[in-house]
């Protein structure tokens, strides 16, 4: 099953008249890069927070904001002295260099960061089991939302490995005529030639043997159907991944791209540039895939 790193999840936990709301986004990115931000009275959890999330995502972008709402609470608000002091400190310092009023000074240092808070912005050992029981739920939302995307993508990729597949098949003819017409094509070349001076025929087919050899895609074509066939059976195992998903998408490129410049036929040339575009898709949505 595919999931893509693409997702987003969200919960809300009521505790004791507060309200703690859990958000996670993820982006496409190789590696686990994490951005936590929370709530003051939640960073003495941080880590813990980073080792669930650590244990849950493999890879990607990871945004997780966690906020808790006190003002139901109604809990007395208390001033931050020193910080305060500090302020108001450099606020009229800065006011006398400017020579600015310093009137209602105090009105605006009250609204400076860190300033006040609620007497008891702090976390009972409850408050934190529904905090964690929050962000195991906003990480199960957000796997949901990966696995949706995983299934959407993958239907993708079997209708585009598909229509190479297709695409294929229809070397086949194209491939049989540009032999033959070689074959003309040479004959007539040599055609004055043998009319005119001794020949020799059998080395005449070893050397129409010799073109054909080394502008044969059957190699190729046995390779590519081959892989085509292993990509699809990836996507059916459980364990299905990204990186192996997009080791098998070069091979396939590898053979095309092989079978193009091997080709000599315009027809064929046409098959093997929207085999291409087909797989150039593939590979772009394979960046999201974990």
């Amino acid at each position: 099953m595919l999931r893509s790193m693409t997702g987003y999840g969200k919960a809300v936990a009521k505790l004791n008249g507060k309200s703690v709301t859990i958000e996670i986004r993820s982006l496409n990115s190789k590696q686990l890069d994490m951005n936590v931000r929370l709530h003051p009275a939640l960073r003495d959890n941080e880590p813990e927070i980073r080792a669930v999330v650590n244990r849950m995502l493999e890879r990607g972008k990871i945004e997780l904001t966690g906020n808790i709402d006190f003002t139901g609470t109604d809990l007395p608000a208390v001033i931050n002295r020193p910080v305060a002091i500090s302020y108001y400190n450099e606020l009229s310092s800065l006011a006398r260099e400017l020579g600015a009023v310093e009137e209602n000074l105090l009105s605006v240092v009250m609204k400076m960061p860190e300033v006040t808070r609620l007497s008891k912005e702090e976390l009972t050992e409850e408050d934190r089991n529904s905090v964690f029981t929050a962000l195991n739920e906003a990480l199960q939302q957000l796997d949901e939302f990966r696995k949706h995307e995983g299934e959407l993508l993958e239907k993708d990729f079997i209708l585009r490995i598909k229509t190479i597949q297709t695409l294929l098949a229809e070397v086949e003819p194209f491939e049989q005529n540009r032999n033959l017409q070689l074959r003309e094509k040479l004959r007539n070349s040599f055609a004055d030639f043998i009319e005119n001076n001794n020949f020799d025929t059998n080395r005449f087919e070893q050397e129409i043997i010799y073109y054909l050899e080394k502008l044969d895609i059957t190699e190729e074509k046995v390779r590519l159907a081959k892989h085509c066939r292993y990509f699809l059976d990836t996507l059916d195992e459980d364990a299905a991944n990204g990186r192996k998903l997009s080791f098998v998408s070069q091979e396939i490129g590898r053979e095309i791209n092989t079978m193009g410049s091997k080709a000599n036929d315009a027809d064929i040339q046409k098959l093997v540039v929207r085999m291409k575009d087909e797989l150039e898709k593939i590979k772009e949505q394979l960046a999201n895939i974990l």
